[in-house]
């Protein structure tokens, strides 16, 4: 398997955040991606391959150009304003909200986020746009090789929607890996996340289309971030009816209850006729992850990547979540085994 990487994620590397109503260091950090590492190589998953740069249009057929338009000037509009430290927005609109963004860097800011725990450093626009080329990268290997590939992104993206950031997130690179596999060829495409929290931001995105299916397995919404998503009733509208199904699960889940959301979702993708999957690969659903409540141990991992690969689909892994442990990496080297088959 591919293993797509680059360096440049380090760009993006808030030092704090706001957490419970006090600033902590950054629960999403660099950290992250050397556990994933050495998790990786214990297993033996080495064949790293370096991107592209890709063409911005992959990254706007997701993202809206006003949108992509803050991310890459709100470091230098922060800056213009005298404001100090990193842009962490303030102002939140109530919706429904204005159709234009404000012209004050603080009220656009709070316009293109939803939750206080995203922010933008100096040089944020310069990994996030590397990490999305490795999106874009593992897209386009799959859909020749028809194989699958592993793109160690961070931070993660699910949570940020075609025009906002939101819990950490601020490019969806699993929208953006399933966008591409639909450019290049593959008629229906399924996204599976398996992150504890619920993929809002990519649910949002494709909620109104019959192409992409999307299910998501997360804690209960009433309890866990992101809150306002993830219901069961959430089933998409429009022509999108019917392509969303969420498996909300409550605070204790073991194992062998969330592998029964697990194969619902993937008889689901079964039925909706994929010719090609992404999973949001988030391992906090770990028992031991410090901002999660599910319990699933260490050999789960592998077995439920096993019951993935049974789909047999040309297949991209987009890393989510994974917080705090050393454990994040041999969890996801075991999905990625399991999934190849021992």
């Amino acid at each position: 398997m591919d293993i797509v990487y680059t360096d440049d994620h380090a760009l993006h590397a808030p030092a704090l955040e706001l957490h419970r109503g006090a600033f902590v260091p950054a629960h999403e950090g660099t950290h992250r991606l050397d556990k994933l590492l050495a998790g990786l190589s214990r297993a033996g998953l080495t064949n790293f391959i370096t991107p592209e740069p890709c063409d911005m249009s992959a990254i706007a057929r997701v993202h809206t150009a006003d949108y992509l338009h803050f991310l890459q000037t709100a470091w230098s509009r922060w800056q213009a304003a005298g404001y100090s430290g990193d842009v962490l927005p303030m102002s939140y609109p109530h919706r429904p909200r204005r159709a234009e963004p404000p012209i004050d860097i603080d009220g656009a800011a709070g316009y293109f986020c939803s939750s206080s725990d995203t922010v933008i450093t100096q040089t944020s626009w310069h990994g996030l746009k590397a990490v999305a080329d490795c999106a874009v990268a593992a897209a386009d290997s799959v859909s020749a090789s028809g194989g699958a590939a592993f793109t160690l992104t961070r931070p993660p993206g699910h949570h940020a929607g075609a025009d906002y950031m939101s819990g950490y997130c601020l490019l969806n690179y699993a929208a953006i890996a399933a966008q591409r596999l639909r450019d290049k060829g593959a008629g229906k495409v399924a996204i599976l996340d398996v992150d504890f929290h619920h993929g809002n931001g990519t649910q949002d995105i494709f909620y109104a289309r019959d192409d992409v299916f999307f299910t998501s397995i997360h804690g209960e919404p009433d309890h866990h971030f992101p809150y306002f998503w993830g219901h069961e009733d959430e089933v998409g509208e429009g022509a999108g009816k019917g392509f969303t199904a969420n498996y909300p699960l409550p605070a204790g889940t073991p194992y062998p209850v969330w592998r029964e959301a697990l194969e619902h979702a993937l008889t689901r993708i079964q039925d909706f006729g994929a010719d090609a999957l992404v999973v949001s690969l988030g391992v906090d659903t770990y028992e031991q992850d410090p901002i999660s409540t599910f319990k699933l141990t260490t050999p789960d991992y592998p077995d439920y990547g096993a019951k993935i690969g049974t789909l047999n689909l040309p297949t991209v892994f987009i890393m989510e979540g994974g917080y705090g442990v050393p454990e994040i990496g041999d969890n996801t080297a075991g999905v990625l085994t399991g999934f190849m088959g021992g």
